[in-house]
């Protein structure tokens, strides 16, 4: 529903023509290597598999082609990670139309487009180099360890989590030791519970 909604605002758009859309990273994949897009907008969250994965993927194959993020999850978690995988640029859903296509445009012509208050944020850093205590311990995590955590939180047991992400289930297991011990719990139940509740929140616990 929300590519459908996304289409019919970029169609209105002079000179701005939707050439595909996909549900999944081996879908579009194929679809920009026939297609040939000037831009590509990628959502976190994909059906078996992880945005960021996603655009690690299309930057090592079309280098040039800008990426713009847009995605209902918090920039403050994503945005970074979305630029450093190589993301030009990142809107949440909820942002009204005009913003979506600023953003587009702004892509399209070689910026990068953040919130001002991600920007602050990512200068901040720039500056005065690591975020601080306080910053969430989720931001601990690695790319891998939060698409497992995030799936968790889903609900997702950990044989669907692996055929999502394409790998072994030792190796999910070995994920959520590694978030187990960042986040300091003590047991893969209290993994479980803690991204529920982070799912289920907001996203900042």
């Amino acid at each position: 529903m929300f590519r459908e909604g996304l289409r019919q605002i970029i169609d209105r758009e002079p000179g701005l023509t939707v050439c595909g859309d996909a549900a999944d990273s081996t879908e579009a994949l194929r679809g920009i290597r026939e297609s040939h897009p000037d831009i590509a907008l990628v959502d976190i969250s994909l059906s078996g598999g992880s945005g960021i994965d996603l655009i690690k993927s299309l930057k090592a194959e079309f280098d040039e082609l800008p990426v713009l993020v847009v995605s209902m999850h918090d920039e403050s978690l994503y945005a970074e990670r979305a630029m450093r995988a190589g993301a030009m640029g990142y809107v949440m859903k909820h942002e009204p139309a005009k913003t979506m296509r600023a953003a587009i445009y702004k892509v399209l012509g070689g910026g990068i487009h953040l919130s001002d208050k991600m920007a602050s944020s990512v200068i901040s850093k720039l500056m005065h180099g690591q975020p601080t205590e306080s910053a969430s311990p989720i931001e601990s995590l690695s790319d891998r360890e939060l698409e497992v955590f995030r799936l968790l939180g889903q609900g997702k047991v950990v044989r669907q989590i692996a055929e999502d992400m394409g790998v072994t289930i030792p190796t999910i297991n070995s994920f959520r030791n590694r978030i187990k011990d960042k986040l300091g719990l003590k047991s893969s139940t209290e993994v479980m519970l803690h991204a529920i509740q982070w799912v289920q929140g907001d996203q900042t616990v």
